[in-house]
C-alpha cells in the first residue's frame, strides 16, 4: 500500500514560493494567528511564563481543523528546537492557507510554537537550556549516560573561543573520532546528555515547559483514545540541503514504521538501524508522544537538510558559550555575528531551500492524509 495522493500542485519555483516564511518569532505567530482567523473556533493558546527576545508575549498556539470525535488525527508540529521553528511555521501557515474541506472522520491538529523561547531567542533549547528533544525520559529513574560527551564536554563547548582555544578543543574533538570513529563521535555529541546544564542536547532534570505542555494537548484533544494519529515534527539542520528525510524512530519490525513506509514511501528512515542522517537518541519526543498515546501513533520526524554536521557543532557551541556568560547583549556585533550564524545554519534563507521544503512538506502532508483516509475505510469496512 503506497498512499501519495496530492491535494496540491507541488510545482515550485524561485518565483512562485508563498510568502509563509517569517523573518523571526513575532512575524511567524502573527502569519499563522491571521492564517487561523477563519477558523478561530477552533483555536487556543498556551501562554508562557516568560516574554521573547522583545518582550513580546510567548505562546504555543494550536488550531483544532474538523470534527471533535474524529477517528483519525494529523499533528503538526513546529520549533520542537526553537530556532527551527521557521520551516514548521512556514508548512503550517501553507496549510492552513491552501487548506480544504477535511474528509469526514478526520482532523488537523496544529500546534505552532511548541518551544516558543527557544524560537524567540534563535535558540534550540528551552529557556531551561533544555533540549526538548531529550527531555522525554522518566526522571523517576536513573538518566541515561553519554560517557563520551562526559569526556569530551570541555572540548564541545569550550571556556573561551579564541582561535587558540578553538583549535586545542577541535584537536581534542579530532582525536576522540580517529579513535572511535564516526559514529561515535556524533552520538558522543548528540545523542543526548544530563551531566551538562550548559552544554550541547542537555535533557534537564525535570519535564519541561514545552513537553508539560505537549502532554495537557494529548490529554485536552484525547489523543489516546483515536484509531489513529499521524505526527509530523519539522526540524532543519541534518541530511543534504533541503531534503525533508521522513525519520521514524518507533521500533524496527513495528506496526508504526510498517505504516509509516507504506504512507511515506522507502524514503523513511530508522537511526536505530543506522539508515538515518540521525544517530539513535536519548529522550526524544518521539518516546513521549509513544508513551502517551500507544498503538494509534504513527510518528515522524521531517527532517530538512541544511549545512555540515560540523557547521551545525560550530554554531550551537558558540550559542552555549554565549549564554553560559549571562544573558546576551543583542546590541554587541559579537552576539548579533553568533545569532545569525545559528539561524542561517538552521533556516538558510534562499528560495532553493524554501522551494524544496513547501514541496517536501505538502507532499509528506499529502501522504499521511492519505494513509488516515485508508485507515477510515479499513474501519468502515
Amino acid at each position: 500500500m503506497k498512499c501519495g495522493v496530492s491535494i496540491y500542485s507541488n510545482n515550485m519555483t524561485k518565483h512562485n514560493i508563498p510568502s509563509v516564511f517569517s523573518a523571526d518569532y513575532q512575524q511567524a505567530r502573527q502569519a499563522f494567528l491571521e492564517a487561523a482567523i477563519p477558523h478561530k473556533h477552533g483555536l487556543q493558546s498556551f501562554i508562557h511564563p516568560l516574554q521573547g527576545r522583545s518582550n513580546e508575549e510567548l505562546a504555543t498556539d494550536i488550531l483544532w481543523l474538523g470534527e471533535k470525535d474524529a477517528e483519525t488525527v494529523l499533528v503538526l508540529l513546529s520549533a520542537t528546537h526553537g530556532v527551527e521553528g521557521f520551516c514548521g511555521s512556514a508548512a503550517q501557515i501553507d496549510f492552513l492557507r491552501r487548506h480544504r474541506t477535511l474528509p469526514n472522520g478526520t482532523a488537523v491538529l496544529l500546534m505552532h510554537a511548541v518551544n516558543p523561547y527557544g524560537f524567540s531567542m534563535l535558540r534550540r533549547v528551552t529557556e531551561e537550556g533544555v533540549d526538548l528533544n531529550r527531555n522525554y525520559v522518566d526522571f523517576n529513574f536513573p538518566l541515561p549516560r553519554n560517557p563520551g560527551y562526559e569526556e569530551l564536554a570541555d572540548a564541545i563547548v569550550p571556556q573561551s573561543l579564541t582561535p587558540k582555544a578553538i583549535k586545542q578543543a577541535d584537536a581534542k574533538l579530532e582525536s576522540y573520532r580517529n579513535k572511535f570513529g564516526d559514529v561515535a563521535y556524533e552520538k558522543a555529541l548528540s545523542a543526548g546528555q544530563y551531566t551538562h546544564p550548559q552544554g550541547l542536547f542537555y535533557g534537564g532534570v525535570k519535564p519541561s515547559w514545552s513537553r508539560q505542555v505537549c502532554e495537557q494537548i494529548i490529554d485536552l484533544y484525547q489523543l489516546s483514545n483515536r484509531k489513529r494519529v499521524a505526527v509530523i515534527d519539522f526540524h532543519t539542520g541534518l541530511g543534504p540541503f533541503g531534503y525533508g528525510e521522513p525519520i521514524c524512530d518507533h521500533p524496527p519490525g513495528s506496526e508504526a514504521v510498517k505504516l509509516a513506509r507504506a504512507w511515506y514511501g522507502d524514503s523513511v528512515t530508522e537511526p536505530a538501524l543506522g539508515t538515518s542522517t540521525s544517530v539513535a537518541k536519548f529522550g526524544l519526543s518521539d518516546e513521549g508522544w509513544i508513551n502517551k498515546i500507544g498503538a494509534p501513533l504513527i510518528f515522524i520526524a521531517l527532517e530538512f537538510g541544511t549545512y555540515s554536521f560540523e557547521n551545525m557543532k560550530e554554531v550551537l557551541r558558540a550559542d552555549h558559550w554565549l549564554h553560559a556568560k549571562g544573558q546576551p547583549d543583542w546590541d554587541t556585533a559579537q552576539t548579533q555575528t553568533i545569532k545569525s550564524n545559528i539561524q542561517q545554519h538552521f533556516y538558510p534563507d534562499t528560495d532553493e531551500w524554501k522551494g524544496m521544503v513547501l514541496t517536501r512538506s505538502r507532499q509528506c502532508i499529502d501522504q499521511a492524509l492519505a494513509g488516515l483516509a485508508v485507515e477510515l475505510k479499513l474501519t468502515d469496512a
